[in-house]
C-alpha cells in the first residue's frame, strides 16, 4: 500500500499552486472544476508518485490552529529535497521571499537534517534530505 495523495484546502488555488511549482520542482495536472458544487482542484505531482491535490470551493471556514503550537491532527507536509544542501538553499530562498521559518536547518535527535516552513496559508512543510 501507498499514500497517493494529500489534500489541502485553500483561499488562494493559484498562487497555492503556483509555490509548489517554485520552490519544488513540482508539476501540476490541468485544473478540475465542478460547476454544480463551484468546486476547483489541482493535482500537484511531485518525483515519484505522490500528489499534492490543492481543493478550493465557497463556504469552507479558515483553520482554527495556531501556528505556533502543536495539536492533534495532521501536523506537517514533509517534502524530501535530496539534500542537507538544498535544504539550506530552499529553506534561504523561502526566507529571502519572505515565508515564515518556524526551524531553521538543523540535524534532529533522531537523526534528520529538516527545516519547517509556513506556505502562503500557514502550513507547516518540513524540508528534509
Amino acid at each position: 500500500m501507498k499514500i497517493a495523495h494529500i489534500a489541502i484546502w485553500t483561499r488562494d488555488l493559484e498562487g497555492m499552486r503556483n509555490f509548489y511549482l517554485h520552490y519544488f520542482d513540482a508539476s501540476s495536472k490541468e485544473a478540475y472544476y465542478n460547476h454544480t458544487r463551484d468546486f476547483k482542484s489541482y493535482m500537484i505531482g511531485f518525483s515519484g508518485d505522490c500528489y499534492l491535490e490543492l481543493m478550493q470551493m465557497p463556504g469552507i471556514p479558515a483553520n482554527k490552529n495556531d501556528i505556533r503550537k502543536q495539536a492533534i491532527g495532521f501536523i506537517h507536509l514533509a517534502i524530501s529535497v535530496g539534500s542537507k544542501i538544498k535544504v539550506d538553499e530552499i529553506t534561504q530562498q523561502l526566507k529571502e521571499d519572505g515565508f515564515r521559518v518556524l526551524s531553521e536547518p538543523r540535524t534532529t535527535g533522531d537523526g534528520f537534517y529538516e527545516s519547517v516552513i509556513l506556505d502562503p496559508e500557514g502550513n507547516r512543510i518540513e524540508l528534509t534530505v
